[in-house]
């Protein structure tokens, strides 16, 4: 397999995701703001010291890529922080619209020149960016920065067509993680179900909204 592009690599989905495609012959880069400990067990190239919701570590991220062909870009940094209505935090708000909405785009973009004809794009995503399926409210900035990544999925599957390039949009499953808790599913199940979902990925399957662990087409 040829060479694959991580972000938010040091821990959770991103950590396990690099684990399994190391295990399956990938030539994996993670790219982190600071490795872990269990990242730096991995024997993969770590590119830390990269804030993809920072423009100019973006653009050093392409610069220290120089030369690599990549075969699949994985956008999986994300941060999920819980507002409610009389305990709004417009700050709160931005920064998960600049790193769950802006930062993918931006790393797409970026590292575009450096992608092979049929190359794929991954988004991790959630289900609490879709509006039809909201019931229970809150969750201001999350919900908003995963429903605005999502209409920009769309627009790179398009934009990227006739470049052989897929997007896939892959909601994880609740997932035990820091970022949850640690309540969900294992995060070997998710990665599990997101790589099936990669390898199925193909230009008339781009763009669509998809469940990684159960293969259902999701609402928007």
């Amino acid at each position: 397999m040829a060479t694959t592009v991580i972000t938010g690599a040091n821990r959770g989905i991103g950590l396990e995701l690099a684990r399994q495609l190391k295990a399956r012959g990938a030539d994996v880069i993670a790219v982190c703001r600071s490795p872990s400990p269990e990242l730096e067990t991995l024997s993969v190239r770590v590119e830390s010291g990269i804030d993809v919701a920072d423009g100019d570590a973006v653009s050093e991220l392409a610069k220290r890529l120089s030369g690599v062909s990549i075969a699949l870009l994985i956008n999986n940094a994300g941060i999920l922080r819980a507002e409610s209505l009389g305990a709004l935090n417009a700050d709160s708000i931005v920064e998960q619209l600049a790193v769950n909405a802006i930062a993918p785009l931006r790393v797409t973009n970026a590292l575009l020149p450096l992608m092979n004809k049929e190359a794929k794009v991954v988004i991790i995503t959630s289900r609490m960016g879709s509006m039809a399926d909201n019931g229970s409210g809150g969750y201001y900035g999350y919900r908003m920065s995963k429903a605005a990544v999502n209409a920009a999925g769309v627009s790179l599957a398009h934009d990227l067509k006739d470049r052989g390039i897929a997007v896939g949009l892959f909601h994880p499953g609740m997932v035990a993680t820091e970022m949850t808790g640690r309540n969900g599913i294992p995060a070997e199940e998710s990665v599990r179900g997101i790589l099936a979902r990669i390898d199925a990925l193909t230009l008339a399957s781009s763009g669509k909204f998809v469940h990684a662990v159960t293969g259902e087409e999701l609402p928007w």
